[in-house]
């Protein structure tokens, strides 16, 4: 996380679920009250995923929740968001995407210099046997690290 940047929020189960190959930087077109409700933190990105449709790039599934203050012109919290990237940046993730297996993911939404961004990344689906070495990879360096800590004592 850079200086000045302000995490809404993560998704941590797309570290869990994906193998994250490639990362995007990309803003988000949204109204008045979703930046408010944003702000105060009111956003889900479990069951979200990105979508390349024609020729556009679309966030999908991220829930925000209604801003409180709102009136009756509130947004809906699951519409579709259009992501801003560079025509050149669709190109690349509409080949990517095109690959067998690929997905866009959303790794979390934040603040960026006042401007909402999102973090969506071109990942790979694990398979059950991929999660169940990852999670044995990660208990042996914690069994190494507590190891190595209680040796130092």
């Amino acid at each position: 996380m850079a200086k000045g940047e302000a995490v809404v929020a993560t998704n941590k189960k797309a570290f869990h679920d994906y193998e994250i190959l490639e990362v995007y930087e990309v803003g988000l077109a949204l109204f008045g009250t979703e930046v408010k409700a944003l702000r105060n933190g009111k956003a889900n990105l479990r069951e979200a995923y990105a979508r390349v449709e024609g020729g556009e790039v679309w966030l999908i599934g991220c829930h925000i929740s209604p801003y409180t203050h709102g009136n009756r012109e509130n947004h809906d919290p699951l519409r579709k968001r259009k992501c801003l990237l560079h025509r050149s940046e669709i190109n690349r993730l509409i080949g990517k995407v095109q690959e067998k297996g690929l997905t866009l993911v959303p790794l979390r939404v934040y603040f960026k210099g006042g401007r909402a961004k999102a973090e969506l990344a071109v990942g790979k689906g694990k398979k059950l046997h991929d999660k169940r070495h990852a999670i044995k990879i990660r208990e042996a360096k914690r069994e190494l690290d507590q190891a190595l800590k209680a040796s130092r004592r």
